[in-house]
């Protein structure tokens, strides 16, 4: 897919492109951010976390904050916490992020089918092993690309939909594990958008800290996807992945 791009004035979508690529850096490098997680730390069953107290010896630069997972062989509810350091060395070498050309071509609209109750889909995990967490998915993004009829399963982050795709991209010019696109919602509650140009790496492509969500198998596309972001891009040979 790669028409022609019309001329489109700096206020127009790639301006508004163009914007949404300087956020993405300045989240990415802020004291919180994907290339400020320093550590995750599980803790044993039945503990509680106390941010306070891992703070406890820690640089002015580091913040401490909490989160919940559910266990995977009991269960039950695990803590943990996570240790971000606003002066790390990822961020000191970060450079950029590598994307492909603004293409209007991947800018898609598809239906929307929204889905009674609480319904739960299996992703499996970067770092499970094998094993899979039930997402909330509440409703079904049907759309035709090349062709192919797709049904994907794009889940809710926080009261946004929030797709996990992969195509033959992965693993040579995108991050090899699938990107992530959020779906933008119309006035017509069946009517969405997947702006590919906004596809983006996922934040374990940034720091091994993190526990990403893989594309379940109806989620991957038959043919590359030719937008959005490629892969983080380090001076003086700093790993992507620390």
């Amino acid at each position: 897919m790669s028409p022609t791009v019309s001329h489109l004035t700096s206020d127009g979508p790639v301006g508004r492109w163009h914007a949404w690529r300087a956020e993405r850096h300045r989240a990415l490098t802020s004291p919180t951010g994907n290339l400020a997680l320093a550590e995750t730390r599980w803790l044993p069953a039945g503990k509680r976390p106390d941010s306070e107290k891992a703070r406890v010896g820690q640089p002015d630069t580091v913040t401490v904050t909490t989160l919940q997972r559910t266990d995977l062989v009991t269960g039950e509810p695990e803590h943990g916490l996570r240790l971000w350091d606003a002066d790390s060395p990822a961020i000191h070498r970060f450079d950029r992020v590598d994307t492909f050309p603004y293409d209007p071509a991947w800018v898609l609209p598809a239906t929307y089918i929204p889905v009674p109750g609480a319904r739960r889909v299996a992703f499996e995990h970067l770092r499970d092993n094998g094993g899979t967490r039930e997402l909330v998915v509440p409703g079904d993004i049907t759309l035709s690309v090349d062709g192919r009829d797709y049904t994907l399963s794009a889940f809710d982050d926080d009261g946004t939909l929030l797709l996990v795709f992969g195509d033959p991209t992965n693993g040579v010019t995108t991050y090899g594990a699938g990107r992530f696109l959020f779906v933008q919602r119309t006035q017509d509650e069946h009517r969405v958008l997947l702006d590919f140009n906004r596809a983006f790496v996922p934040p374990c492509g940034f720091s091994d800290q993190y526990n990403c969500p893989m594309p379940p198998r109806q989620n991957r596309f038959h043919l590359p996807i030719e937008a959005g972001e490629k892969l983080p891009v380090f001076r003086d040979g700093f790993p992507a992945q620390h």
